[in-house]
């Protein structure tokens, strides 16, 4: 058996992705041959500080770049590139997957509230709800928390006249979210402790009371 590495046929590794900082599609890496089919799926050659590189004309809709970057990426897997695609540029991924599977659980919700019939049913709905890593509310103010930081950023969109006062009502909105999830937790701890006590009915039967010496027969 030979110890000897494979050989692989991938030409060049093609990354093509979405520069955050200005919006536009870019490709980076690839051979001339991997030009020719980059330009043949509408992107554009142009200079760069290493080099040349690709990128799709400015002004394109979101779905018109997602079309062309998917359709490049499989003409370069094709011609045997290893590509990587960005997966927000994949159009035939399912768009806002996890976003409508998280509204669909979220629609759904009243309707198991309504639903429950046990206090370790309704605790574990409050958990669902508030608990402190991943409960609904903490992560919606750990969103808002977010947002709050990023509007104090200099680049932000604030003008000279700009207040800071859309900042401080973000970062008073999650701190609002924070004590109501702490308060539902309250809630939810009391209801669990409450279905863990004995009740009335299931007590367990006392012992009975050991006789007296008064009480014992001394007949034979």
């Amino acid at each position: 058996m030979s110890d000897a590495e494979p050989h692989f046929e991938a030409l060049e590794y093609v990354t093509i992705t979405k520069d955050a900082r200005t919006g536009l599609v870019v490709a980076l890496s690839g051979t001339e041959q991997a030009a020719g089919l980059l330009q043949r799926a509408g992107f554009l050659d142009h200079p760069g500080p290493r080099g040349t590189y690709h990128r799709l004309p400015h002004g394109l809709p979101a779905a018109e770049q997602r079309r062309k970057a998917t359709a490049a990426s499989h003409a370069l897997l094709s011609a045997g590139y290893s590509v990587h695609l960005d997966p927000a540029l994949n159009a035939l991924a399912v768009p806002d997957g996890d976003r409508d599977a998280a509204l669909r659980y979220l629609v759904q919700l009243p309707q198991q509230a309504t639903a429950v019939s046990s206090g370790n049913e309704r605790a574990a709905l409050l958990t669902e709800i508030a608990g402190p890593s991943e409960g609904f509310l903490p992560l919606i103010g750990k969103a808002v928390a977010v947002a709050c930081v990023w509007s104090l950023r200099p680049d932000a969109g604030r003008t000279g006249g700009a207040t800071l006062e859309p900042a401080a009502q973000l970062g008073s909105t999650a701190d609002a979210l924070s004590r109501a999830a702490d308060q539902i937790l309250r809630v939810r701890n009391d209801i669990a402790r409450a279905h863990s006590r004995p009740t009335a009915g299931g007590r367990a039967p006392s012992p009975a009371p050991r006789p007296t010496p008064a009480a014992v027969s001394h007949s034979r």
